[in-house]
This record gives C-alpha cells, sequence and structure tokens, in this order.
C-alpha cells in the first residue's frame, strides 16, 4: 500500500524555519516525483517544490526559491522540505503528494497545483506569525 506520512509542521515566528518531513512507503522514491504542495484557507492549492532523484532535479515556485529547499534520504525513503526566512504568507496546510511520471511532467504538474499526482498524504500545518 502506497502511504506519504507528512510531520514537522507548527507554529513559528516569521523569519523562523521549519523542516517538514514525508516518510513515504510502499513504492521506490527513484519511481515517483515527489512533490509539495500548500493550501491556504479560501485559497488554491499551489504547488511549491518538486524533486526526481534521476539527477537531482529541482523545482522550486518563485514564491520559496532561495527560502526553501526540498532533499530526500533514500535509505529512510523520506522526502525533505527546509523552509527558511518564513513570512505570515507561507501559512498553510502543506502536503506531500508523488507522481509516477518523468521530472518535466513533475515540473507541469507542480506547478498546475498537483493535478496528475497519484498519492497524496494528510498534511501538516505550518503557521506563521508576524
Amino acid at each position: 500500500e502506497v502511504q506519504l506520512v507528512e510531520s514537522g509542521g507548527g507554529l513559528v515566528q516569521a523569519g523562523g524555519s521549519l523542516r517538514l518531513s514525508c516518510a513515504a512507503s510502499g513504492f521506490t522514491l527513484d519511481d515517483y516525483v515527489i512533490g509539495w504542495f500548500r493550501q491556504a484557507p479560501g485559497k488554491e492549492r499551489e504547488g511549491v517544490s518538486c524533486f526526481s532523484r534521476h539527477g537531482g532535479s529541482t523545482y522550486y515556485a518563485s514564491s520559496v526559491k532561495g527560502r526553501f529547499t526540498i532533499s530526500s534520504d533514500n535509505a529512510k525513503k523520506t522526502v525533505y522540505l527546509q523552509m527558511n526566512s518564513l513570512k505570515p504568507e507561507d501559512t498553510a496546510v502543506y502536503y506531500c503528494a508523488a507522481a509516477a511520471v518523468s521530472y518535466p511532467f513533475g515540473v507541469i504538474y507542480t506547478s498546475r497545483g498537483g493535478k496528475g499526482f497519484d498519492y497524496w498524504g494528510q498534511g501538516t500545518q505550518v503557521t506563521v506569525s508576524s
């Protein structure tokens, strides 16, 4: 059974940092593009970043570029999202998802809010106070 479990969310002051984790089971990370998404109340889901182990390619939305970093630990089957210099507008529920597609398609799906991703986690809340 494919499963994605996020953790690491919480409350942090503006300028602070958090590291989100996405623990994967039931599939091989190498075969999937892993994406991070977020959804704030009343807003559409936004693609934040995605990653492919093939070549280590990464994508970041312009809103987080230079502040967020996606990485993975294959031995732990875990993908991380390091979030630095957090802003109140980063407040949202963050989700990780997996897509059995090539990296270019993963970027397209991520930039379009995740439509096309096959598996989703339950989400973790990130709240940034001003």
